[in-house]
């Protein structure tokens, strides 16, 4: 770099774009992750709506169960509702979720499948968390020796 001020310049450009680059698919595997967590979203909220929202609801109620569902999951795994959790992180950017380790959210995705089919039988919420919490319990323990999902990290 000493030889060439052209060569110093360009060699600080690429080192620039590399970490861009670099940068670009960190996010992009954070949005891979995150990914995951919605994709049984939907098997998660179909089962809700038809099973535990009667019609007479108002849409704030509505939003108020569908949120207690989701809290019913976090407690499962994270052992503290979304709004616990932003008030002991409060410098945090985003939500529980978005804070979520890799394991983590693919637990929550299966979390949310085994959810539904809970819901489909008709099991109270009390019943669910303790059931989904011992599952996310073994699935944290089988995740965290998996070789594979190390690889994916």
């Amino acid at each position: 770099m000493w030889i060439s001020a052209e060569f110093k310049v360009y060699f600080i450009k690429e080192f620039q774009r590399l970490k861009a680059d670099e940068n670009s698919r960190l996010k992009l595997d954070w949005n891979l992750q995150r990914t995951l967590a919605k994709v049984n979203y939907h098997i998660h909220t179909d089962a809700i709506k038809e099973n535990l929202i009667p019609k007479v609801l108002s849409k704030r109620q509505i939003s108020i169960l569908y949120a207690n569902e989701a809290d019913c999951l976090n407690v499962a795994l994270f052992g503290c509702t979304a709004k616990q959790w932003r008030e002991a992180n409060p410098q945090a950017e985003g939500n529980i979720r978005d804070a979520a380790t890799l394991e983590q959210l693919v637990v929550l995705s299966n979390l949310e499948s085994i959810n539904a089919v809970l819901i489909h039988q008709g099991l109270e919420q009390p019943e669910r968390l303790m059931r989904l919490n011992k599952i996310a319990i073994d699935q944290i323990k089988s995740l965290l020796n998996s070789k594979p999902l190390r690889k994916l990290k």
